[in-house]
């Protein structure tokens, strides 16, 4: 992690606040997420308090602060998605996953982000795995997805 950090910013050497968020985007697609020690390494760069970066991090909800699942499973809350049942599927993947949104579970197999939209409405309610969509979920069809994904991760 460090030597990645450092080699980030090699590329912002006399970098200012405006290179903040460019140098997260950075640190989060080597790392994966952005760990306590990466914010407090681009603090004492930035010459900033760790809180505003924290502050900023936590704004934009493309950061992340661990690390994701094999298996990241979006879920849409959109309009579409929501009028038709995905406040339902979200309850039953937290309830069979054992984990909540934002969350990653102890195995590492699943994590789960709630996202405004997918934009694929016509598939409502949808769910996102790792790019793969499957349209149409329910909570009754939720299990097998999942179940599926676990068959898979024990090969």
């Amino acid at each position: 992690m460090e030597k990645t950090v450092e080699s980030i910013f090699e590329g912002y050497k006399d970098a200012g606040r405006d290179s903040l968020i460019p140098i997260l985007q950075e640190i989060q697609d080597a790392e994966g997420f952005l760990s306590e020690k990466s914010i407090i390494k681009v603090g004492t760069h930035l010459k900033l308090p760790t809180s505003k970066i924290y502050g900023v991090a936590t704004f934009y909800n493309q950061f992340r602060f661990e690390p994701q699942g094999k298996y990241h499973v979006q879920i849409c809350r959109g309009t579409a998605c929501h009028v038709l049942g995905s406040a339902t599927v979200l309850d039953e993947l937290q309830k069979h996953l054992k984990i909540k949104a934002g969350q990653t579970s102890r195995d590492g197999k699943f994590s789960i982000e709630v996202v405004a939209c997918i934009g694929a409405c016509g598939l409502a309610p949808v769910i996102c795995v790792n790019g793969e969509f499957h349209a149409k979920v329910t909570s009754k069809s939720i299990k097998d997805i999942l179940d599926n994904y676990s068959k898979e991760a024990e090969k």
